[in-house]
């Protein structure tokens, strides 16, 4: 009896390696490495042939972000933005239009003039020179009209202090002039534009854009 349950578990430890190492698999019926890799490669049937589908049952387009690029036109005044972001509603309904505000701060200077005439701007001109003083000429400025620069500053203090340390200098007839004022614009951007989409927006013409035109955009 011993001798009998010797060789069954003999036999049955010699069956489980045979079936272990896939030698069994055809007589069973039973795969010994299961529904795994690399088995279920080895299953599968001209896999080159599978295509994944878009949510409509169509093959999805990855070209079409792929070419998606940003487009933006202006800038734009205050005045000229409302009939601007009109226009472009109209032609793009579906797309997000993105309003970019830039501020473009004033522009000041330390002057000298207005001079009557061009001799007379000339002979302060050699003044600067003798001095040693870096100017330029300014020419028909709104409010200022012809007369020489002797630096530009971004703030009115920056160019106070300018005029207190020319004066050091033996300049005593400059002063502080606004030569641009603050201004404030507006770009229309469209983010992402198909290729479609950008080819529309750039033969686009209305009253509305004021004359400008679509580009890419300027980060």
């Amino acid at each position: 009896m011993l001798r009998l349950l010797v060789g069954a578990l003999v036999l049955a430890n010699a069956l489980f390696y045979g079936w272990s190492q896939g030698w069994l698999d055809q007589v069973v019926g039973v795969n010994s490495e299961g529904d795994r890799e690399p088995g279920r490669l080895a299953l599968q049937v001209e896999p080159q042939r599978v295509r994944v589908l878009g949510p409509d049952g169509g093959a999805p387009s990855p070209s079409a972000d792929a070419t998606a690029a940003c487009t933006e036109i202006g800038p734009f005044s205050p005045s000229q933005l409302a009939a601007a972001e009109a226009t472009l509603q109209g032609a793009l309904p579906q797309n997000r239009i993105e309003n970019v505000k830039r501020e473009t701060p004033a522009v000041w200077i330390v002057f000298m003039g207005p001079y009557p005439d061009g001799e007379v701007r000339q002979k302060k001109a050699d003044e600067l020179t003798r001095l040693r003083i870096p100017f330029e000429e300014i020419r028909q400025v709104p409010e200022l009209g012809d007369g020489l620069s002797l630096g530009r500053f971004a703030n009115r203090n920056a160019a106070d202090k300018a005029v207190l340390d020319l004066a050091t200098r033996g300049v005593h007839t400059a002063r502080v002039a606004q030569y641009a004022a603050p201004l404030v614009t507006y770009t229309l951007r469209v983010p992402e534009a198909t290729a479609a989409q950008r080819a529309q927006l750039s033969g686009l013409q209305s009253p509305g854009l004021a004359g400008k035109g679509f580009a890419a955009c300027v980060r």
